[in-house]
């Protein structure tokens, strides 16, 4: 039987890892707070940008491609895709900017652990809010393609896509956890030109948005490798059908992709709070 830590209830509700949940939750609580004074702002950029390629590739480039994507209309094909990278865009955001200001230039993480909670309750906080704002951006552009969809240009065409906001949960906590580990491995906050140029945005490139990855010679063995890959096959099944035993592989993935930054954040976290 553990025993709780200083400040902790004895009903607590703990999750492996041992994970105080009420204590993640109200690092959760503190930045949707925050985001409620400063979500318009904020807001804007993440969620237009793939707005802007749906409607400029899809609807320009769109008109010479016609229907010679896999059999689908252009806008058609790309639109899942988009979604994905917006969910990623959301989550990637948080995890990097935000959380180095809230770690080293607000020192907020030295208060939140001169409180009961420990380095891997705001870790799991952190998480489930970045995962959040993935949902934020991600629910929009579906709402973006509900609309096209009901002006008879058909993107959802599946029941599945209920699920969507699952897929984009899911989407939002892997791209969240592996910010956090990037962000405890950088000493500047100038290091995240490299996170964004030269691996975010490589694989919203080559990770199956705007054409078949298997069109590249080696491409779809390079892409298996790159999260977002999976979270955009996984999003165009579920909006477009069929679901198929490859989307379940999809998500198996990015499951055990999750499961292991899980375990090595925190302990990165606490490395670089002692330093």
């Amino acid at each position: 039987m553990r025993l709780p830590r200083i400040g902790e209830s004895e009903s607590g509700m703990n999750l492996p890892g041992d994970i105080n949940l009420s204590m993640a939750l109200c690092v959760w609580r503190r930045n949707f707070t925050v985001y409620k004074h400063t979500w318009v702002t904020n807001i804007l950029p993440n969620f237009f940008e793939p707005v802007l390629f749906l409607v400029g590739m899809g609807l320009g480039l769109g008109v010479y491609v016609g229907r010679n994507m896999q059999g689908q209309d252009y806008v058609a094909f790309i639109a899942p895709g988009l979604m994905a990278s917006a969910a990623m865009n959301g989550a990637s955001f948080e995890a990097s900017w935000n959380m180095y200001i809230k770690m080293y230039f607000s020192k907020l993480y030295d208060a939140y652990l001169a409180t009961p909670a420990q380095m891997q309750d705001i870790a799991f906080g952190e998480l489930l809010w970045g995962t959040t704002r993935a949902l934020i951006y991600g629910a929009g552009f579906l709402v973006v393609l509900l609309g096209f969809t009901l002006a008879e240009r058909p993107i959802l065409t599946s029941w599945w896509t209920l699920l969507v906001p699952l897929a984009l949960a899911l989407i939002g906590a892997i791209f969240s956890l592996m910010g956090q580990w990037y962000t405890t491995l950088i000493n500047t906050i100038d290091l995240y030109s490299y996170y964004w140029t030269l691996f975010l945005t490589p694989m919203f490139l080559f990770s199956g948005i705007f054409f078949p990855v298997s069109d590249i010679p080696g491409g779809t063995t390079v892409a298996w490798f790159t999260p977002l890959f999976h979270g955009v096959e996984l999003v165009r099944g579920l909006c477009q059908g069929p679901l198929e035993l490859r989307h379940l592989g999809h998500t198996g993935y990015m499951l055990a992709v999750c499961a292991l930054l899980l375990w090595a954040v925190p302990r990165r976290m606490r490395k670089r709070m002692v330093k």
